[in-house]
């Protein structure tokens, strides 16, 4: 939701705010313009170390060039299987019935 909101008050404030569009067809083509032609190619990004998205992407395909292929979560638990056994995880446990947690 963040990013979301942080991306639209860009927007806001970095085009819309500037201009005034007569029509609908002006206002898509002005900001597919601004999607396309800047905010994801040139524009500057905090989140990626104040590079574009394009810079990034390259440097990223280099990396990944010289990495192993194969899935970033290969060997890992995920879910449930990464939960400890001993503690409680549903609402079905003893302390509903006065019991002591079990840790």
């Amino acid at each position: 939701n963040a990013m979301c909101e942080s991306f639209f008050g860009t927007l806001e404030a970095e085009l819309l705010m500037r201009e005034h569009f007569g029509t609908h067809e002006q206002a898509r083509t002005r900001i597919f313009w601004f999607l396309e032609g800047w905010y994801n190619v040139r524009r500057l990004h905090s989140s990626i170390g104040y590079c574009s998205p394009l810079e990034f992407e390259n440097l990223h395909s280099k990396n990944e060039m010289s990495a192993p292929r194969g899935l970033p979560t290969a060997g890992q638990r995920h879910g449930r299987d990464r939960r400890p056994a001993t503690r409680p995880w549903t609402t079905r446990d003893s302390t509903l019935k006065g019991g002591s947690i079990p840790y």
